[in-house]
């Protein structure tokens, strides 16, 4: 009889241990996932997929409204994103922001535009 307590027991705790670890897991995740370097990760990549696939002549807005939500107070409005030289930057927090780089053969601007509010205007040129 003993022997059979033992082993029941021995399975509810690797079971609580097991369900302790997913919850943890899953708070981790959650966490990250309202993470402002995730949202600088994934505005740069649409952003730079959506250059890859314009064609010259075009104007482009882009609501950013997250964006605008996620930034800190010490980053302007204006800076939130940036194209040097086919790479596209967007800052969020203090540091460098995350940057990710089109290979269309095109010049891209981008400004903030003054009358839509948390929207970004990008115009697509031939180089």
């Amino acid at each position: 009889m003993d022997k059979k307590g033992n082993i029941l027991s021995a399975n509810l705790v690797f079971i609580i241990l097991n369900v302790v670890f997913i919850v943890i897991l899953m708070l981790f995740l959650f966490s990250k996932i309202q993470n402002t370097a995730i949202l600088e990760e994934r505005n740069a990549k649409q952003i730079a997929m959506i250059i890859d696939s314009a064609k010259p002549g075009m104007i482009i807005l882009l609501d950013l409204t997250k964006a605008f939500d996620k930034k800190e107070d010490s980053i302007s409005e204006r800076s939130i994103v940036s194209i040097n030289n086919n790479v596209v930057t967007v800052k969020l927090r203090e540091g460098v922001g995350y940057s990710y780089s089109f290979f269309n053969n095109v010049n891209a601007t981008t400004y903030l535009h003054l009358e839509k509010e948390n929207t970004y205007v990008l115009t697509i040129s031939k180089k």
